[in-house]
This record gives structure tokens, C-alpha cells and sequence, in this order.
């Protein structure tokens, strides 16, 4: 018997070949069976032009349509079919394909003939399964490339607050998977380059700790809105900090997808309130009077100018001494005792400085609507430090 009078006689037999081979791959490999990736007609259908097409080849037909393994690639990658899956169809069809031209050569003691076959049979089957690969991979690719652009636009579209097509920022976060009774905060950070995240792998950190995140870059930021709870924040801040390269800042929990323009304009104000040169995670303080300060800095500045401007008008170190005492004050709960705890000084040292400050701005610190304006006033003095180093 000659090569050719042996390919005769399998492609005879095909139709039952295919029909075995299917079988077999159903009852070997779960993916094919339940038919939710990959419908029966489509792998057999599959299985059909790749077997032709070793055939094909053993038959001494010179470059045979490559288009048949790269077809079955690109349409499995597109499918979501795993690659180990993909391929072992391939071990089942060239195993069951040998199987059948050994049992004919032994029954017609063509064994001569079988040894040919087998080396150019393997050498097909390899440059089969890359074809297979390259073009699973690269459909993989492309998938992976539209999706983050896709995901990209969607954020862009909750920073924005921009509508997509009538849906509201829900739609937009349930595309994203962000899950509708979590928790969420932005982050900014600033780019390295030109589009050169500063936040490398950060969405599969986050992942890995099951929190869902989306991102977007642009030339200058690189910004994500992250869905988590409330356990989580400290676990992201750590994450965060682990892989900045630039300076960044993170809002402060948020609940509605609505609220993410406000939550980025206080991510990149916290971002801004850290020196240019320093690699640091900063988040914005939580508290609702900081967040209203910082959405209207021009306001504030005013405020902190009718509140504070005899003692900004002091020269600069009897300025920055008082201004912190008042902080330590009102970070201490209104003890002079742990006031001076915190600035290291004598309690009557903290009570000489808040005199000094009574003095200069008129208001007292036991009048309730004096503590009021001089707490606002300090915050806004804060944020607009931070939007002035921003500006520079």
C-alpha cells in the first residue's frame, strides 16, 4: 500500500472519524460538553475542517489553507474557551487519527508506509497547535485591549459625570462589575511621563485582595474608581503605597457613582496637598466640612482671609506657630493639656498662643459660632495651600 492509497482509504472513513472524535472530546473535557462556550455544531463543524486538514496534508497537498487552525483560534478566544481546552481537542483528534491509520497498516502489514506518515503527521500537528495558539493569542489581545478601552470610556464617563447613551452611572457600574452595595473612593495619581501609569498593576493588587477597581490614564493622571467596604480602605492605602511612583491621593468613602466627579476633585486636591518632589499616598481628610471647603476654594480663601488675616499678616514663623497651635487645639478635642502634648510644649505655653489668637481674630473659643468659623476657616486655609501647590 502507497501514502496516497492510505489516505484514500481514511478519507473514506472521515464522517465517522468526526462523529468519534466529537463523541470522545464531549465525554473527556466538561467545557464541550454542557455546550455554554462552544455549541455542538460549532465543534463538530471545527473538528471537521482540522482533521481535512491534516488529511489534507499527509496527502502531499503543498500548503494547505492555514486559515483552518487560526479560524478555530480566534473563534475559541472570542468564545472565552481556555486555550488548554482548545488544544487537548487537537491530542484527542490527532491521537484518534494515528489510531485509525495504525490499526489499517497493521491489518494490511503497511507498517513502511505508517512510518513515513508518523513524521510528517507530528510535524503537521505542531505547526497545527501553533497556528492555533498564535492566533488564539492574539485574538486574546485584542479582546484584552478593547475591553480596558471600554472600561477606560466608563470610568471617563463616572469622573465626568457625562450620561452614556440615556444610561445613568448605575448602568455604567454595573458594566464595570462594581457591586451596587459597596462602598467606593477614587484615586489620583499623577503620570510619570507623558501616559506613563505611576500606578503599575494596580487593578490586579486590588484584585487579588477581591476588590473590584476600574482605571483610566491620561497624560497627566491616572485615576480609578475602587468599589470596596469599609474593613478594605486600610488594605487599599497599604496596596496603594506599595506601588505608587508618583505623588497620589484618595477620596473619602462614598456611596453614590453619582458623587465621583466631587470624589476625583478631592482625590487630586489631596494629591496636590504633598511636596511635587516627594512619592506619597495622601488621603483626603474625611470629614464633610473639608469636602465643602475644597469644592468651592474660592470661597473658602475668603473665608479664610476675613477669619485669620490679622494673624496671616504676622511674619511668617509667629504665623505658622499659631495657626499649627490652633490645629493641635482642635485636634486634641479643645484641651490645652493635649494640645501641648502634641506641639511638646508647657499647656500654659498652648493657652498664652490661643489668647494671642483671640486676640488677632475677635473670636472666641468657647462661643459656639466662633469655634464654627474658625474651624471652617482653618480648613480652608489648608485647601488652599494644597490648590496653591497644585497651580505651581
Amino acid at each position: 500500500m502507497t501514502a496516497g492509497e492510505l489516505v484514500a482509504w481514511v478519507r473514506q472513513r472521515l464522517p465517522r472519524l468526526i462523529e468519534d472524535i466529537c463523541a470522545t472530546v464531549c465525554e473527556r473535557i466538561d467545557l464541550y460538553r454542557d455546550e455554554k462556550i462552544v455549541p455542538r455544531a460549532d465543534l463538530h463543524r471545527s473538528v471537521a475542517v482540522n482533521v481535512r486538514f491534516l488529511v489534507d496534508a499527509l496527502g502531499g497537498i503543498e500548503d494547505p489553507d492555514q486559515g483552518a487552525p487560526q479560524e478555530t483560534g480566534s473563534r475559541r478566544a472570542h468564545q472565552g474557551a481556555p486555550l488548554p481546552e482548545v488544544l487537548q481537542v487537537y491530542r484527542i483528534g490527532t491521537a484518534m487519527l494515528w489510531d485509525l491509520l495504525a490499526g489499517h497498516a497493521r491489518e494490511t502489514g503497511s507498517t513502511d508506509v505508517l512510518i513515513d506518515a508518523a513524521s510528517l503527521l507530528w510535524q503537521v500537528t505542531d505547526e497545527h497547535a501553533v497556528h492555533v495558539t498564535e492566533a488564539y493569542r492574539t485574538a486574546s489581545a485584542e479582546l484584552l485591549v478593547a475591553q480596558q478601552r471600554r472600561r477606560s470610556a466608563l470610568a471617563e464617563a463616572l469622573f465626568t459625570g457625562q450620561r452614556l447613551s440615556g444610561a445613568g452611572p448605575w448602568e455604567a457600574g454595573r458594566l464595570l462589575g462594581l457591586p451596587p452595595d459597596g462602598k467606593l473612593a477614587v484615586v489620583a495619581a499623577e503620570t510619570r511621563g507623558l501616559a506613563e501609569e505611576s500606578l503599575v498593576g494596580i487593578e490586579r493588587r486590588l484584585g487579588q485582595l477581591g476588590i473590584v477597581s476600574a482605571w483610566q490614564l491620561t497624560p497627566a493622571w491616572q485615576a480609578g474608581l475602587v468599589s470596596l467596604r469599609d474593613e478594605q480602605y486600610r488594605a487599599v492605602l497599604t496596596v496603594l503605597n506599595e506601588v505608587a511612583l508618583t505623588r497620589t491621593g484618595v477620596s473619602p468613602l462614598y456611596t453614590s457613582l453619582a458623587d465621583t466627579p466631587r470624589a476625583l476633585h478631592l482625590a487630586r486636591t489631596a494629591l496636590a496637598s504633598g511636596p511635587p518632589e516627594r512619592v506619597e499616598v495622601r488621603a483626603f481628610d474625611p470629614s464633610p466640612l473639608a469636602a465643602l471647603v475644597a469644592y468651592d476654594p474660592d470661597e473658602g480663601r475668603r473665608l479664610g482671609d476675613q477669619v485669620f488675616g490679622p494673624v496671616l499678616d504676622l511674619p511668617a514663623d509667629e504665623r505658622d506657630l499659631l495657626l499649627e497651635t490652633l490645629e493641635a487645639y482642635f485636634s486634641g478635642g479643645g484641651s490645652s493639656e493635649r494640645a501641648g502634648q502634641i506641639l511638646h510644649c508647657h499647656a500654659n505655653t498652648v493657652r498664652y498662643r490661643l489668647r494671642r489668637i483671640r486676640e488677632l481674630t475677635t473670636r472666641s473659643l468657647t462661643d459656639p459660632r466662633d469655634v464654627a468659623e474658625l474651624v471652617t476657616a482653618m480648613q480652608a486655609l489648608r485647601v488652599d495651600t494644597q490648590a496653591h501647590s497644585q497651580r505651581n
